[in-house]
């Protein structure tokens, strides 16, 4: 697990945060706060580019067979240069190495979601049904990722 206590890696989490409460229905923010990715069933990992964090992306396991993917966020300045698809590759890589079956998300509906939907579903993640607690509503959309 990356160290989560550096004032770039605060930051940037607060951001999403941020653009998770901006972008979506007050009951519909799902996004954990860092309390929830200091969990121990939760791994961060942050991408840098020299002393500039460009990302941050985490996975959490919710059971031996499946996991879910949390908090990807690229650093504004660090956009379209391929840091979410790095990030998204080492979620997976360590979904694989953990055994997990199945690896999963929850995001939203709106022009603020589509790039990251345009990721995951180039990544091979597909439409599927709520999962681990989720219930479907008009806002959430589920994806899913067979290992």
């Amino acid at each position: 697990m990356d160290d989560l206590s550096g004032e770039a890696v605060r930051a940037l989490l607060a951001f999403h945060l941020s653009g998770m409460h901006a972008n979506s229905p007050a009951c519909h923010v799902n996004a954990l706060d860092l309390t929830g990715l200091l969990q121990p069933n939760v791994t961060v990992w942050s991408a840098w580019d020299g002393e500039a964090l460009a990302g941050i992306g985490a996975l959490k396991l919710i059971d031996a067979d499946q996991a879910e993917v949390k908090s990807m966020r690229t650093h504004p300045d660090h956009l379209r240069r391929g840091v979410a698809a790095v990030l998204l590759e080492q979620i997976i890589a360590a979904a694989r190495a953990a055994g997990v079956k199945r690896l999963s998300l929850e995001t939203g509906r709106g022009d603020a979601f589509e790039p990251a939907l345009v990721l995951y579903r180039r990544r091979g993640f597909v439409d599927g049904a709520p999962f681990a607690g989720y219930e479907a509503n008009e806002f959430s959309q589920f994806l899913h990722l067979d290992l």
